[in-house]
C-alpha cells in the first residue's frame, strides 16, 4: 500500500526547508524506523523515518529542493519485504520473508511533538568535513558524522594547471548565519569594549571544591557558571544591556535568558539558559553539559535555540586570546570570554605572574552608552575576581 512521504509541520518561524539528503533510492527496501531522508531547516536537521518495513517507491523532490510544510516529497510502499538470497557457499539457503508492520502516513512531527509512528527520531548535525568538532563549554569533541552526499561528492575541478577547486552550496544553517551576521552589522551600531580579569581567585575556588562538586552534582564545575552568574548580576545593574530595540521602542526584559554559543560541524548555534537568574551554579553547569551533549548528537530542539536576551561566547576553548564578538539580533549585548594565559601584571607595585583572561563586550551603541558598557564589563571583572560578591550580591 503506497503512502505519501511528507515534509513535517515546521515551526512558525521557519517558512520552508531543504531536502538535505536521501538515504535510499527508489526500489530500495527499508525497515521500520530506518531513516529515509534528511530535511534541513535554518536551525536543525530533521529525519523522516520509515513507519514500517517496506520499499521506497518514488522520490518526488530531489536533494537540494526547497519544500514547504506537509509537501509530498516521495512515495512509500509498506508491505512484506523478502530478503535477498545470500550467495551460494555449499548449499542454497532459501530466503526468509520478513514480517510486516501496518501502513501509516509518513508525516514527521515538529521538534516539540511526540509520536509513536512518526517520531522525528534523532536530529542529526550534518558534517561538511566528516571530522570532529569542538563544542563550546563541552568537555569532549563530537563524534564523526557522515556529511550529505552533496557536500562530499562534489568533484574537484582543475581550474588551471593542477590548481583544484570544489564548489559546494552553503547549508541552510550556514546561509542563515551569514544573513544574520550581515544584518547585525548593517542594522546595529556595534562597538566593543575590552577588559582583563585575574582568574586566580576563581581557579583557586574551583580547585578547592571541584571534586566535591562533581561527586554531589555529577557534573564538572567549569568557568562558564561563574560568568553566567556574574553576567546576570551585571545585567540587573545595567538593564539596557539586557534590552532590545523593536521599531522605535526599547524593550526592557524583566527576565534573563542567557544564550551559550555552541560550535557544531554545521555552524554556530546558541542554546538558551531560560531564567538564568533562578538557576544555581550546579543547574547552570548541568544544563550546559546537556546542551553540549545534544549539540554533539544533533538533538537540540527549536525551543532550546530560539530567543535569548544576552549571549556569552567562549572562544578560549579554541585558543582565542582576544576577539570582537558580533551581536545576536535582536539582542543588544554579547560577552566574549577567551583563553586563560599567565602574564606579568603589577600588584602593589610588584610585578607578579597571574592567570589572566581578556574579555570583550560588543554592544549596540544606539541604546547602550559607552559608560554603561564599560561599567558593565567592570562589574563582570569585579565579580569574577572576587567570587564572594556573587554570594553576597555586592
Amino acid at each position: 500500500m503506497a503512502v505519501e512521504i511528507k515534509v513535517p509541520i515546521l515551526p512558525e518561524s521557519v517558512a520552508d526547508a531543504t531536502i538535505a539528503a536521501w538515504h535510499k533510492k527508489p526500489g530500495d527496501t527499508v525497515t521500520r524506523n530506518e531513516n529515509l531522508v534528511d530535511i534541513e531547516t535554518d536551525k536543525v536537521v530533521l529525519e523522516v523515518v520509515a513507519p514500517a518495513d517496506g520499499t521506497l517507491e518514488k522520490i518526488l523532490k530531489d536533494t537540494g529542493s526547497v519544500v514547504k510544510a506537509e509537501e509530498v516529497i516521495g512515495l512509500f510502499a509498506s508491505g512484506a519485504v523478502s530478503q535477498p538470497v545470500p550467495p551460494k557457499v555449499a548449499v542454497d539457503i532459501p530466503a526468509t520473508p520478513n514480517p510486516t508492520a501496518g501502513p501509516a502516513a509518513i508525516v514527521m512531527a515538529p521538534p516539540h511533538a511526540e509520536s509513536t509512528v512518526l517520531t522525528p527520531s534523532e536530529r542529526r548535525t550534518l558534517s561538511e568535513s566528516g571530522g570532529e568538532s569542538p563544542v563550546v563549554a563541552a568537555s569532549s569533541a563530537s563524534p564523526k558524522i557522515q556529511a550529505p552526499q552533496a557536500s562530499v561528492a562534489a568533484p574537484l575541478i582543475d581550474v588551471a594547471h593542477g590548481r583544484l577547486e570544489k564548489r559546494v552550496p552553503m547549508t541552510r544553517l550556514r546561509a542563515k548565519i551569514a544573513e544574520r551576521l550581515l544584518a547585525a552589522q548593517q542594522n546595529a551600531a556595534i562597538l566593543t569594549t575590552f577588559n582583563e580579569i585575574n582568574m586566580a581567585p576563581v581557579i583557586a575556588l574551583r580547585n578547592t571544591y571541584k571534586e566535591e562538586f562533581l561527586q554531589k552534582y555529577n557534573v564538572r564545575l567549569g568557568f562558564m557558571s561563574f560568568f553566567v552568574t556574574a553576567a546576570v548580576a551585571a545585567l540587573k545593574r545595567f538593564p539596557a544591556v539586557n534590552a532590545s530595540i523593536d521599531g522605535n521602542d526599547i524593550v526592557y526584559h524583566g527576565y534573563f535568558d542567557i544564550g551559550i554559543a555552541v560550535s557544531t560541524e554545521r555552524g554556530l548555534v546558541v542554546p538558551i539558559l531560560r531564567d538564568a537568574d533562578t538557576l544555581t551554579m550546579a543547574e547552570i553547569e548541568q544544563k550546559i553539559a546537556s546542551f553540549g551533549k545534544s549539540a554533539k548528537e544533533g538533538k537540540l530542539t527549536m525551543e532550546e535555540i530560539t530567543g535569548g536576551t544576552f549571549t556569552i561566547t567562549n572562544g578560549g576553548v579554541f585558543g582565542s586570546l582576544m576577539a570582537t564578538p558580533i551581536l545576536n539580533p535582536p539582542q543588544s549585548g554579547i560577552l566574549g570570554i577567551h583563553k586563560i594565559e599567565e602574564r606579568p601584571v603589577v600588584e602593589n607595585k610588584q610585578i607578579v605572574i597571574r592567570p589572566m583572561m581578556y574579555v570583550a563586550l560588543s554592544y549596540d551603541h544606539r541604546i547602550i552608552d559607552g559608560a554603561e558598557s564599560v561599567q558593565f564589563l567592570v562589574a563582570i571583572k569585579e565579580l569574577i575576581e572576587d567570587p564572594a560578591r556573587l554570594l553576597l550580591s555586592v
